[in-house]
């Protein structure tokens, strides 16, 4: 796989340390943002010369650019085994894609619940808290779902919940979830389900079929930017009659066929949920970056993430005062949390920064009840944390997430720098 490390644009950046020295930058973020493919790199500038203005144009090169464009929603709904009642909408990221769904669900149900869990990113939390009911699925010790206390609060609920909202993989730990299975309970009391799937579609493959119907997935969601694709765009990805139901949530260009003085007959879906000029660069480049991990397999990306994730986890393991959370690699994608005693997670990722030239994420990643958790913090821990506005001193905890193209030599290093670190040799 480590032949694949040549599809990646950057790998090879050299950046200055604190002391002035040069070296070669590892990257050991990709669950915020990948780099991108090279693939895509090359058709966005081979597109580039052919880019125009979609729809309603008869130049040769709007009609080539929405041909790109609309074609690209085929090759979606086959990247993630859609259903033939499925729609592709294109959004700005999954955020906005929660946001636009939140809208269509319980628009004919004024009194109805959507359940979501505690190890959800703020993403797939806020919208729903503030439009719905919200109520929360427990997490074990070890930040998993618990699907009995989900079965419990969908009978609780005697049918009024009408969706349940779960990411596929974690953005903290990178359990992933029995997103199936949680389906399967999902349709068995009349909900539907919703998927966070910005943490899986580079790792491991999606689909929304299931040869037991109860197990389908209603919706999901995804951004390109995690994906080795560049130029923001995300997708929402469902039924389309529940999709069509009431008005676009962003009115404008694009979402209507007739205005006037007195009425709006609004455009057929998808068209009628994409108000404005579209993203035809990113929607061009997710396609590039769907073909390239297609290409490259991810059955074949899942295992030799499997083996990196592994490797960190043992290597990691004999250095003295690491602290991991709930540390097994199995059912994972490639994501390890960690501490160090003693030393600040703020301070851990700026010294291996600006010392070792290596790119953690740190904090609470957008999902702080999960991380609250997962660290013990009582109800008083919280209420400090509120007082506090260094927010470098807050909790929280450093996060390695892995890509195709990291190396076992990459995971060396930072075995080396943490061992540094932890004895503070720095």
């Amino acid at each position: 796989m480590e032949c694949f490390r040549d599809f990646i644009v950057g790998v090879d950046s050299i950046i200055p340390l604190k002391d002035g020295t040069m070296v070669k930058y590892i990257n050991f973020d990709n669950a915020a943002t990948t780099p991108p493919f090279k693939t895509v790199m090359w058709f966005i500038n081979y597109f580039s010369e052919y880019y125009a203005s979609i729809h309603r144009g008869e130049g040769y090169k709007s009609r080539l650019s929405t041909e790109i464009y609309e074609s690209a929603r085929d090759e979606i709904l086959n990247f993630v085994g859609g259903n033939k009642d499925d729609t592709v909408i294109f959004v700005k990221n999954t955020t906005e894609a929660i946001n636009k769904l939140s809208y269509k669900i319980c628009s004919q149900y004024p009194n109805c619940v959507v359940l979501t869990t505690e190890m959800e990113h703020h993403s797939n939390l806020l919208p729903w808290r503030f439009r719905f009911h919200v109520d929360i699925v427990k997490t074990d010790e070890c930040g998993r779902i618990d699907l009995d206390h989900l079965e419990k609060k969908l009978k609780n609920y005697f049918g009024i919940v009408k969706l349940v909202a779960v990411t596929y993989a974690s953005n903290v730990t990178g359990y992933i979830n029995p997103v199936h299975d949680i389906a399967a309970l999902c349709h068995k009391y009349g909900a539907k389900i919703f998927v966070d799937c910005a943490q899986i579609a580079a790792h491991k493959k999606i689909c929304m079929k299931h040869e037991d119907e109860n197990k389908k997935l209603d919706f999901i969601a995804f951004s390109a930017h995690k994906m080795y694709a560049p130029f923001g765009v995300g997708v929402l990805v469902g039924n389309k009659t529940i999709l069509n139901s009431g008005v676009p949530d962003v009115k404008g260009g694009g979402t209507v066929k007739v205005v006037t003085d007195d009425f709006v007959i609004w455009e057929d879906l998808p068209h009628k949920e994409e108000g404005g000029t579209p993203n035809v660069m990113g929607v061009a480049a997710l396609v590039s970056a769907i073909n390239t991990l297609s290409y490259i397999g991810l059955d074949n990306i899942e295992k030799y993430e499997n083996e990196l994730l592994k490797y960190a986890a043992s290597s990691l393991k004999e250095i003295e005062k690491i602290k991991f959370y709930c540390d097994g690699v199995e059912n994972k994608v490639a994501i390890i949390p960690f501490n160090i005693e003693g030393v600040n997670h703020n301070e851990v990722a700026k010294i291996l920064s600006e010392e070792y030239g290596i790119g953690v994420r740190n904090g609470c990643f957008c999902a702080q009840p999960y991380v609250h958790k997962l660290l013990k913090l009582t109800k008083n821990d919280i209420k400090n944390i509120i007082r506090d506005s260094d927010i470098t001193k807050r909790p929280g905890m450093v996060r390695l997430s892995f890509g195709l193209y990291n190396t076992f030599e990459e995971i060396d290093r930072l075995k080396y720098a943490l061992n540094n670190i932890a004895k503070g040799n720095n």
